[in-house]
């Protein structure tokens, strides 16, 4: 683990969103809400107007975000591939595409996008993690977000459905 990873301590959930493609919906945010850290997977948006949904995220809690396919405007170009943070001393790995992943890599959980089909299942010991596409409605799959409770007992993971 790199000394310059972010490392949080929290005591609430860790709010998990990804694919909201240009669309923030309140909704979204009220499920956010008292969560101390939020974590964005990419596909934020294209656009330069794009950025303020990661501002709107901010007002609630830090936001960390990865660079997903389509975040292309100038505003994104800042925006890692992959992100490894620490959350009471376990260890997640962002990635917006699983193929971004390498899996020589060993982390507590691996959170990722790109798919839209949510995720919350165990392989090998680590929690897989998708919480679907929180945006656009794509094909008949549903509008989620998730939330991550981190502690002493390991990474435990919900998939939060939007109306």
């Amino acid at each position: 683990m790199s000394p310059s990873m972010p490392c949080y301590r929290v005591n609430s959930p860790v709010g998990v969103i990804a694919d909201t493609h240009g669309l923030l919906r309140d909704e979204a945010l009220c499920l956010l809400q008292g969560c101390e850290l939020i974590l964005h997977l990419g596909d934020v948006g294209s656009k330069e107007a794009d950025k303020t949904i990661l501002q709107r995220l901010e007002t609630l809690a830090p936001v960390h975000c990865v660079k997903g396919n389509i975040d292309t405007a100038a505003w994104a170009t800042s925006l890692p591939i992959h992100q490894d943070i620490i959350v009471n001393e376990k260890h997640l790995r962002l990635v917006h595409r699983l193929e971004d992943y390498d899996p020589r890599l060993a982390c507590d959980a691996l959170l990722h996008g790109h798919s839209h089909k949510p995720r919350n299942e165990y392989q090998e010991g680590m929690l897989l993690f998708n919480p679907g596409a929180a945006g656009k409605r794509r094909f008949k799959l549903p509008i989620t977000l998730g939330k991550l409770w981190i502690d002493q007992y390991g990474v435990r993971g919900a998939i939060m459905h939007l109306l």
